[in-house]
């Protein structure tokens, strides 16, 4: 194996590959990266049994060959590297790498021990990069982070012809985004529960090109796969997930028809505000929200801790209401949206709130809602 290549561009595909790298590998190889030197370039591949990840990118290959080497000493040494080409070389059980005046001799592993990488599924359609990383960003927002619920950990993509939707939940939040996308098939309906870590990484690193293929291979036995494809560095990258098993909730009903009362609020008043006052908020309390009369009050803190309390106008219809948010996820949901002014929907104060973007006038549907369950207030 023998090949030059631009500094730049194999730094940024190692570091790409290399993201996915386990922390604790199950075995020493799955912390290898795999470096193949092919007549069609440089391929880079990663995989640990649950993710893999694999980029092609050009090269000026004198000689084909694989090796296998620690995937993140190989990144630390390329972002290290000045700029020039480097040129990398097989000989026997070590590579070798040179950039400019710099070498490095690495120790390889056995790549006859390394996994197969599963193949790419049949494509589904293809999604604009930046839109769908964007969509995804905010479908992540409620998804839950404790392992001991592992369907909880995922984002629910349910594909409807021309139509997706990501849903997520930990239980106290929940996100619904949809959008549109370009269906292989237009009147496919498909839904798979994909890891949320995996989805969001991968939608933010896949935005160099303008579009996304998504390809699902969904069994309903917690053996599909997904994977998602995009140009990047003037070649390819590829990740393929094995989905999360499980039911996932029935959540769509939560959203209510109807509310009794519906406020419009300045979306970066609001988050000053809740920022501010949650300063005196001890741990596991709510920031008390009023409403009234054109008027939005916050107060947080209680007897003789510290207290604070700040009011900032409101565009208030229907019943006065007084509410309570755990403050975290409050602000989670408020910076995941987009739009100027969010409006807080209620049916009463005991149940949830829905937060989504305002649209302008004539303005089309955000697509994004955040539904939010109150908490106890202090007497």
């Amino acid at each position: 194996m023998k090949f030059r290549v631009e500094r730049d561009v194999l730094a940024d595909a190692v570091a790409w590959a290399a993201r996915s790298l386990p922390v604790r590998p199950s075995v020493p190889v799955l912390a290898g990266l795999l470096v193949e030197a092919t007549d069609q370039g440089l391929l880079l591949s990663t995989f640990d049994y649950e993710t893999s990840a694999r980029a092609t990118l050009p090269a000026e290959v004198s000689g084909e060959g694989r090796a296998l080497v620690s995937g993140r000493l190989l990144a630390d040494i390329c972002r290290s590297l000045p700029a020039k080409p480097v040129e990398m070389v097989l000989d026997g059980t070590r590579v070798s790498l040179t950039c400019g005046s710099a070498r490095f001799s690495l120790q390889t592993m056995p790549v006859q021990d390394y996994p197969a990488l599963p193949e790419m599924p049949m494509a589904t359609g293809t999604v604009q990069s930046d839109l769908f990383a964007h969509a995804v960003a905010q479908a992540v927002t409620a998804a839950g982070r404790d392992d001991m619920l592992p369907v909880l950990t995922g984002v629910r993509i349910e594909i409807d012809g021309s139509s997706i939707s990501l849903l997520a939940t930990d239980r106290f939040r929940l996100s619904q985004r949809e959008l549109g996308w370009d269906p292989r098939t237009p009147d496919e309906t498909v839904a798979a529960l994909v890891p949320a870590k995996v989805l969001g990484e991968t939608a933010k690193s896949l935005t160099a090109g303008s579009e996304i293929v998504i390809a699902l291979a969904a069994t309903g036995s917690g053996e599909g796969i997904i994977g998602f494809e995009g140009a990047a560095g003037g070649g390819v990258r590829r990740t393929t997930t094995r989905l999360l098993d499980g039911e996932f909730p029935k959540v769509r009903s939560l959203f209510p028809s109807e509310h009794l009362t519906v406020a419009k609020v300045d979306k970066a008043a609001l988050i000053e505000s809740v920022k501010r006052v949650s300063l005196v908020a001890e741990r596991n309390t709510a920031v008390q929200l009023a409403f009234s009369d054109g008027v939005l009050t916050l107060d947080a803190g209680s007897g003789d801790e510290a207290q604070a309390s700040e009011s900032i106008p409101a565009d208030v219809e229907g019943e006065d209401l007084t509410t309570g948010f755990n403050p975290q996820f409050l602000l989670d949901g408020l910076t995941a949206i987009d739009e100027s002014v969010v409006e807080l929907a209620f049916t009463q104060a005991s149940k949830p709130v829905v937060i989504s973007g305002s649209p302008a006038e004539g303005g089309s549907d955000p697509g994004f809602r955040y539904l939010l369950m109150p908490r106890r207030l202090l007497s």
